[in-house]
Order: structure tokens, then C-alpha cells, then sequence
């Protein structure tokens, strides 16, 4: 993988670049759809590529490994072959999973074991087991193996959490340059930032990051509870330290401003469930701000959902949608959830192009506040 670093914003921390890949090349900043168990949810991936124009998805090694298994998956070839997506595809580790199952987990210094959300059978993960099974999911980013603690823990919680994630980033590197990629292509390794919402932890954990050399690194463990003004100012705390020639990745990150302001301070590349979960639950996002589909004001609004918007946006109306969830149609998840990526891909594209232009601030703070408020 290489990453080549094409424009600065004059006035913020915001670029643009270009990441290559095996599977294609992904224009920086960039959003990436969440496709957990191999697929984003109620989403084609014709859609995603003609309409969303999404150049990259996830998927989550918890999850793949549980199902379809890595039986499958290795049959198959790798994820790319069992699902058809030949764009770039990147993996979480399944930490922030594992941390999602506090209650039925057991942490060790070894790694964690703990029971499937689907049959409460028991399992086991290493960061070497971990490695082994990103390398059968064959994703052209691997995600090192972590911790990820609460937002509101205490100091000394993440503290000695932090210190196992580096011990483990030992082990998954050490693993990673032990094994080779099973399909023929080249794979990297992310190592990621912890530290919770502690400047002198965050620090520590960008600086032995960024000694790793690794083609790329992330940030984790925000958006986990803590306040947003906190989110920020870690986010500028570890940006000073990682290296500017390599991506980097802010995880589980967020609403439209959350994305807008992260740019500003020089990260690369997001994910979040957010618009395809909010999506199905009938909430749109929009320059102009968001939208309850169920809400009774659109009930005969028969204007496009988005004039703008991809061709799903300009075909179905505002009136049209309302009724297909109030009708509990299936369609309705589809069309918001079609919507809401665009969007998204829409939004850090334009991002992209004042970057280039040298006005992103201005044109930030020209939108910002409409993107928060309800319509």
C-alpha cells in the first residue's frame, strides 16, 4: 500500500491525497460504508458503486469469524471472492466488539476469551490469532488487535489498558511479518492509538505508534461516551505526533460535523454505522440538515428526496418515503440507508475538492451549522 499526499488546506490541518492499493486506489478523505458480516446492510453493492461511489468498505473480523467462519471464507478465496466486492476492503480487528461484550469476556495479558452473541459458545482471540484470521479474510487493511476502553474510565484503567495494546501490537506485528497473504496480494497493517480521554496517555500511545513505521495508523477509542470537545483535542494531541506522510484512520466516527471537523484536523479516512443505522430508523442526513422520514410534514411533500442527491434521491420523493415507513415497507430501509451513504461519499468528496481549492475552511464554516439542525 502506498500513500501519496497531494494537497494541504492553507488555513487548517485538512489534505487530500491518494491511497493504492491491491484492489484500487481510494481518494483521500474518505468515508467508508460499514459492511460488518460481509455486506452494508440493505445495500447492493451495484449501489454502492454507481450511486454511493463508495472506493472502500469494511468488514469486522468478529463477525466473519463467527459467520460465516473461516472455513468458508478460505474456500472462497477470501471475502473479496465469497462477496464480490473487488474494490479495496479494510478489517476492524474485533476489539471494540469484544469491548462491546463486557459481561461475557475474560481479558488476559494472552487475549480475551469470550461467548458468540449468537450461540453463547465459547472463543478465544490473540493478536496472532487475530493476524491468522485477517489474513484468511484477505482484506487489503488488517486492524492490529486492541482494548478498547469505555469513554469515562479512569486514569489507571487506561493506563494499564493502553500498555497491554502495545504489548499486543508487538505480537500482531511480529505475527504479521512472520505470515505471508494467502491470495496474492499484498496486505497492511494499522496499528491503533488508545489512551482513552487522557492527553499524556494519548501521547505516549501516537508516539510508540508512529516509531512502528506501519503504512498506516488509527485512532480508537473516541466516540465511546466521551464529550465531543474531548474527541476533539485528542484528536489534535495524536495528529501532532503521527507521521504526515502516512493515512490516518479516526474509527467509529460519526455525524457529518464529527467528519468535518476531523478533516480540519488532518484525518484521512472515517467509518460509522451511523448512516446506514440511522438510515433504517428514518432519519436522513442533508446539507441542509436532518430529516424524520416517519414525520407527518412530508406526507404530501412530492418533491425529490434530494434534488442533489444520487439518482435514488431524485427518483423517490419526500411523500413517497414517508409512506413506505409508515407502511413498515422493506424498501424504505433500502432507499434511506442508499441515501445516507451518497451522502456521506457526497459530503468528503466536496471536502476533497476545497482541499484542493484551498477554501475548506471557509466552506466548513459556511455549512457546519446547518448540518446539525433538524428540518
Amino acid at each position: 500500500m502506498t500513500f501519496e499526499l497531494q494537497h494541504t488546506d492553507p488555513s487548517s490541518d485538512a489534505r487530500a491525497g491518494l491511497i493504492t492499493t491491491a484492489h484500487g486506489q481510494i481518494k483521500t478523505p474518505i468515508f467508508m460504508p460499514v459492511g460488518t458480516a460481509g455486506t452494508v446492510k440493505a445495500v447492493h453493492f451495484r449501489e454502492l458503486k454507481e450511486q454511493i461511489n463508495a472506493q472502500i468498505i469494511l468488514g469486522n473480523t468478529y463477525h466473519l469469524y463467527l459467520r460465516p467462519g473461516l472455513d468458508i471464507l478460505k474456500a472462497a478465496g477470501g471475502l473479496h471472492k465469497f462477496n464480490g466486492w473487488d474494490r479495496p476492503i479494510l478489517t476492524d480487528s474485533g476489539g471494540f466488539q469484544v469491548f462491546s461484550l463486557t459481561g461475557i469476556r475474560k481479558l488476559r495479558e494472552e487475549g480475551c476469551e469470550f461467548r458468540s452473541h449468537i450461540d453463547g459458545s465459547k472463543h478465544f482471540f490473540s493478536p496472532e490469532s487475530v493476524m491468522d484470521t485477517e489474513r484468511i479474510i484477505g482484506a487489503d487493511i488488517m486492524m492490529a488487535f486492541d482494548e478498547c476502553p469505555p469513554g469515562d474510565c479512569d486514569y489507571q484503567y487506561a493506563k494499564t489498558s493502553l500498555v497491554m495494546t502495545h504489548r499486543w501490537l508487538d505480537r500482531c506485528i511480529k505475527r504479521f511479518n512472520e505470515t505471508q497473504p494467502l491470495y496474492g496480494y499484498d496486505q497492511c497493517l494499522f496499528p491503533i492509538v488508545q489512551g482513552a480521554a487522557y492527553k499524556d496517555l494519548r501521547e505516549e500511545s501516537a508516539k510508540y505508534i508512529a516509531d512502528k513505521g506501519a503504512d498506516g495508523n488509527a485512532i480508537g477509542g473516541l466516540a465511546v461516551g466521551e464529550p465531543t470537545e474531548v474527541m476533539y483535542e485528542m484528536i489534535e494531541v495524536v495528529n501532532a505526533i503521527l507521521p504526515k506522510d502516512k493515512p490516518r484512520y479516526l474509527m467509529g466516527v460519526g455525524t457529518p460535523q464529527n467528519i468535518l471537523e476531523g478533516i480540519e484536523r488532518g484525518v484521512d479516512m472515517f467509518d460509522c454505522v451511523m448512516p446506514t443505522r440511522n438510515g433504517r430508523n428514518a432519519m436522513l442526513f442533508t446539507y441542509e440538515g436532518t430529516m424524520n422520514m416517519r414525520n407527518k410534514k412530508w406526507e404530501n411533500d412530492f418533491t425529490p428526496i434530494d434534488p442533489n442527491g444520487c439518482d435514488t434521491d431524485q427518483l423517490c420523493t419526500k411523500a413517497y418515503l414517508h409512506h413506505l415507513f409508515k407502511a413498515k415497507e422493506y424498501l424504505a430501509l433500502q432507499i434511506a440507508s442508499i441515501h445516507n451513504l451518497a451522502f456521506y461519499l457526497r459530503l468528503v468528496t466536496d471536502a476533497r475538492k476545497h482541499i484542493q481549492q484551498g477554501d475548506f475552511s471557509t466552506w466548513k464554516r459556511g455549512i457546519i451549522e446547518q448540518l446539525g439542525r433538524r428540518i
